[in-house]
């Protein structure tokens, strides 16, 4: 199992997280779009490593036009020399329309139609093939040689979606090269639900289950002492509830029986009550989504509980102590 590393957004500290990460044996690091732009901090991090593999986990897809997106993922591929992945995600209605001021379509073939766009431009790019891309979504049919970037000879990034529904996971294993599983899963939901849909979308492609990769970082709790642990517990219901608040996540609570507490979370949430929902998480509802132990039994239990479908994750369990980290690291990779 690979292990990747945040690296926040901070870029006067990149350069020195990024030699940390490459020291400490990760095999990767990542940037989320939340408060600032993604790909800002893998400049800096392509710039500052010489092996690690580079990747948004994820950038909101529908913000941008697969052109720009097709620009920004040759750039930083060309200048890791072949490292970096391009991680998206369709985000929710809201956010695209409200936040982004962007235009809302059916998330999935929307989603699938951006990504074939990408690749129609890329082939365009390095294979020279004509670009007439006519979709209900996006069209793409000019591109002149003043248009073309010249450094080609590592050619497109590798391309993974984030995925809960089985469309988006079917469209994942159609088009992608992986798909990461939102951390708002449960076992019986990716046996159920996900892996069968990359199966499905594989089996669209022509492709099968080794031309893919599946990244899932679940969540942690643990602690050193008492009270490590109890902030460590109670983010993770927070963080829970914060999810199972959304309307398009419910089934993955029905999964373990709890489809009912969907509705009361989301009233919850329009009323503004976010800390208190996160008493609605249950201790059995939590070690449904959660490992929970102390910090050496954190890496076998994912190992058992994930092992047989993930073939990489990240550090984002809160171990505070070095040691303690390191181990779980080596324990994941060599597992």
């Amino acid at each position: 199992m690979k292990v990747d590393a945040g690296i926040g957004h901070q870029l006067d500290r990149i350069p020195e997280a990024v030699r940390a990460a490459e020291a400490a044996g990760y095999d990767g690091v990542r940037t989320a779009e939340m408060n600032h732009d993604p790909f800002f901090p893998l400049v800096l991090a392509a710039e500052h490593s010489e092996r690690l593999e580079i990747a948004t986990s994820i950038a909101v897809a529908f913000a941008r036009s697969p052109m720009i997106l097709a620009n920004i993922g040759h750039d930083l591929n060309a200048y890791s020399k072949g490292r970096f992945t391009l991680g998206l995600g369709s985000q929710i209605k809201p956010h695209i329309t409200k936040r982004f001021s962007m235009q809302w379509g059916a998330p999935a073939p929307q989603m699938r139609e951006l990504v074939l766009a990408m690749r129609a431009i890329w082939a365009n790019w390095y294979q020279g093939e004509p670009l007439q891309f006519v979709g209900k979504y996006y069209h793409h049919t000019l591109m002149t040689p003043a248009f073309t970037p010249e450094n080609r000879d590592y050619g497109p990034p590798r391309v993974i979606l984030a995925a809960v529904g089985s469309l988006m996971t079917e469209v994942a294993g159609e088009v992608a090269d992986g798909m990461i599983i939102h951390p708002f899963s449960t076992v019986p939901y990716i046996e159920a639900v996900t892996l069968p849909a990359i199966e499905k979308g594989l089996a669209r492609s022509g492709r099968s289950r080794k031309d893919f990769e599946i990244s899932y970082s679940n969540f942690v709790v643990t602690g050193r002492d008492e009270r490590e642990f109890e902030a460590s517990r109670q983010a993770a219901r927070e963080r829970i509830a914060f999810y199972g608040s959304t309307p398009a996540y419910k089934g993955v609570l029905e999964s373990i029986g709890a489809g009912e507490l969907q509705g009361e979370l989301n009233t919850m949430s329009k009323q503004g009550r976010w800390k208190e929902m996160g008493s609605l998480i249950t201790d059995d509802i939590l070690g449904a989504f959660a490992v929970v132990g102390e910090p050496k039994d954190v890496a076998p239990e994912m190992l058992r509980r994930y092992g047989h479908f993930t073939d990489r994750t990240s550090a984002s369990f809160p171990v505070s102590d070095p040691a303690e980290r390191a181990a779980i690291i080596r324990t994941l990779r060599a597992g």
